[in-house]
């Protein structure tokens, strides 16, 4: 426990999940307490134990408890087993990618913005790149026909009106979202309890889409924050295995969409999705191979 006197019980908990991540966690870590006034309970799930105890120092050195996991149960699976460990009086989770820096004060604003509805089910910053541009982290939950335009155009034509609308790219002001980014997002601990946490069926992506559609037909709101801002590096831990990662990325759209589109009429729609998906990630494959 960080920030809190020795009698004080924190409400905040903050988790994240590494995958041989010892190179950007001293960063994400080292960025926490400026982030907040608040006492909170830190928990660092790790799915590539490392035989040297790299993480496991840096959780040490930063009071957090370090959640070994040789299974890799992937990034959904390894923030509920995270969130298991934190105190039954945690309120709020904070759930954070290890390459993220948070900004000063960034946790705060979005405990401010919280607390505002207790309908609030989660909030989510403004993440800015390593560069300083910003990323859109609020989007819509993506529909049929807006998934199949993104999936179809968006390397050919990346301006076309359904990659658009899925990003969001002309709205940042502070406003409602479908879904926040899981890169960062404040979660309301009771709601991600009553929903069972992430779904682990997504092993990685789409599991903060599936998250924040859930919370919003529980009807909880997903609300975005850009007066709190983060830092997301990058994709450290996917870098030696992109092509695979793409194929992760394509079947988890592909598993959502499906799945909010049911029905025996709608199958032929479901068998074209999938085979437009595939499609995709073995073209965006070929040219990983042939960049690398």
């Amino acid at each position: 426990m960080n920030n809190s006197s020795e009698h004080e019980s924190p409400t905040l908990g903050i988790v994240t999940v590494s995958f041989g991540s010892e190179r950007v966690l001293p960063a994400f870590l080292d960025s926490v307490a400026p982030s907040t006034r608040r006492s909170y309970q830190l928990v660092i799930a790790d799915n590539k134990p490392s035989v040297d105890g790299g993480v496991t120092a840096l959780a040490t050195a930063h009071g957090a408890e370090y959640v070994p996991l040789a299974d890799n149960p992937g990034y959904g699976g390894a923030v509920n087993r995270a969130v298991e460990k934190l105190d039954p009086g945690i309120r709020w989770v904070l759930v954070s990618n290890p390459d993220v820096i948070l900004g000063e004060g960034s946790i705060d604003a979005l405990l401010d913005a919280a607390n505002e509805d207790e309908r609030i089910g989660s909030v989510g910053p403004a993440i800015l790149t390593a560069e300083g541009e910003l990323y859109p982290s609020a989007r819509r939950v993506p529909s049929l026909r807006m998934g199949v335009g993104h999936a179809l155009f968006a390397n050919l034509w990346p301006s076309n009106r359904w990659s658009r609308a899925y990003r969001n790219e002309w709205d940042e002001s502070a406003r409602d979202a479908g879904w926040l980014s899981g890169a960062c997002v404040l979660v309301r601990r009771e709601a991600l309890d009553r929903l069972g946490g992430f779904d682990e069926s997504y092993f990685m992506y789409f599991e903060d889409v599936d998250l924040g559609s859930r919370l919003g037909k529980a009807g909880y709101r997903n609300v975005y924050r850009p007066n709190s801002r983060v830092v997301h590096t990058g994709a450290h831990s996917t870098a030696e295995t992109s092509e695979r990662m793409l194929r992760e990325h394509h079947k988890s759209a592909s598993r959502f969409l499906s799945r909010k589109y049911t029905g025996p009429l709608l199958w032929p729609v479901r068998v074209a999705l999938r085979t437009g998906l595939a499609a995709r990630a073995f073209i965006e494959g070929r040219r990983a191979r042939r960049n690398s």
